[in-house]
């Protein structure tokens, strides 16, 4: 069982900057995959970013590459998206997810626990 804390969220001006971080419980966090996905009103549930349980493998939609980049530090059992050039279309709650031994994918079906989720608002 893990669980998954997100933060870091807010509101910030387009061309703007954030870091989300994600706080996982338990001793095995090196063993999962970690995914940040992110829901906009009326839309479906989409991954941005995700790495996999070895970080040796990351996968970024294309709406975000050159912008964001995901990272882990597994001392800290912590996730991070550090999002650059913010635009008002990224405004949507983002989501972390984990897949036990996964390789980072874009699937939402292959994550089984997630977090509650943080707002992100960028203003045009």
């Amino acid at each position: 069982q893990v669980q998954l804390v997100e933060s870091g969220g807010g509101l910030v001006q387009a061309g703007g900057s954030l870091r989300l971080s994600c706080v996982a419980s338990g001793s095995t966090f090196s063993r999962y995959a970690m995914g940040w996905f992110r829901q906009a009103p009326g839309k479906e549930r989409q991954c941005v970013a995700a790495i996999g349980w070895g970080a040796g493998r990351t996968f970024y939609v294309d709406s975000v590459k050159g912008r964001f980049t995901i990272s882990r530090d597994n001392a800290k059992n912590t996730v991070y998206l550090q999002m650059n050039s913010l635009k008002p279309e990224d405004t949507a709650v983002y989501y972390c997810a984990a897949d036990y031994w996964g390789i980072g994918t874009a699937r939402r079906y292959d994550y089984e626990y997630w977090g509650q989720g943080t707002q992100v608002t960028v203003s045009s």
